[in-house]
């Protein structure tokens, strides 16, 4: 099986579409979908369902997409070590921190060590612990702890979920939750991790998120807020997402009455990971400032 074969299907299994792959490596449609057929022949099963309306995963298919990313990620990995003569720290974080705290961190960590290099990529906190238990990244930022023996989790901080209204929304600065039943809202999808946290928060309550008033859920932080600023509703957002918005006086937050969800913030590394110079600088960093090593 030829590695970039997976990683056509890879791709286009993710955007449902040949033509849109084939234009973003620059190959032409039939030579992405022959790549796309040798893998097929070689597995012995049909990978895509092709039609008009593009291509959806079979049910075989979605057996190897599952497993393509790791396939593809180690493999690069591997050669990258390989042929790199310098230290590259592979980090992974939540959405949410890898957008809005960890790049002006690692430019801060740039000019205190000039040697070290950096790769960042976003994913779920059930992602990244697969990836660091398969080597894939070094370090990982997620939501909460862990149980897993062969991982050592450090607590470096918090990040705040907070209601958000359009800055001339005529609400008030506190609410009750009944209050909130009666606000429309707009909802990050199940992608999101915060949706499991206010999920959670509210069943300690006494509610869920089927009484609150959803009108649509969004897969963008940013489409979120463009929603906001045009005063379709409400949502819940990390702090660390809105605080410009909040300290430009764009939105204004909304206090309700004994509902604070917090998302806790833990980096992660495997115990028996080798731990070269540069890795060792980053952890140590983290364990000294902690939070406030976060923009």
């Amino acid at each position: 099986m030829h590695i970039e074969n997976l990683r056509f299907f890879y791709m286009v299994g993710k955007a449902k579409s040949i033509s849109k792959i084939a234009s973003e490596v620059h190959i032409s449609q039939s030579a992405l979908s022959q790549q796309i057929q040798k893998l097929e022949n070689n597995l012995g099963f049909n990978l895509l369902s092709r039609s008009n309306k593009g291509v959806e995963l079979t049910e075989k298919g979605q057996i190897v997409f599952k497993y393509a990313d790791h396939i593809v990620r180690t493999y690069t990995k591997m050669q990258s070590d390989l042929n790199s003569h310098e230290s590259i720290i592979r980090i992974e974080a939540t959405y949410p921190v890898a957008t809005y705290a960890l790049p002006c961190t690692l430019y801060r960590m740039k000019k205190k060590f000039p040697k070290h290099k950096y790769e960042l990529i976003s994913n779920s906190s059930e992602n990244i612990i697969q990836n660091i238990l398969n080597d894939i990244c070094d370090i990982g930022f997620v939501n909460g702890s862990t149980n897993i023996e062969s991982i050592q989790s450090l607590y470096v901080g918090s990040d705040k979920i907070v209601l958000v209204a359009e800055a001339n929304t005529n609400i008030p600065a506190q609410i009750d939750m009944k209050d909130l039943l009666n606000h429309t809202l707009i909802m990050l999808n199940n992608r999101f991790e915060i949706r499991k946290t206010i999920a959670s928060k509210l069943k300690e309550i006494g509610y869920t998120c089927n009484d609150l008033n959803i009108i649509f859920n969004l897969d963008s932080l940013e489409a979120i807020k463009a929603s906001i600023s045009k005063g379709y509703g409400l949502a819940f957002l990390p702090y660390m997402s809105i605080k410009k918005e909040l300290y430009t006086k764009q939105f204004k937050s909304v206090k309700i009455a004994g509902f604070d969800p917090v998302n806790e913030i833990h980096l992660m590394n495997k115990n028996n990971q080798y731990f070269s110079g540069s890795l060792v600088n980053f952890v140590n960093y983290f364990k000294t400032v902690g939070k406030e090593g976060f923009c």
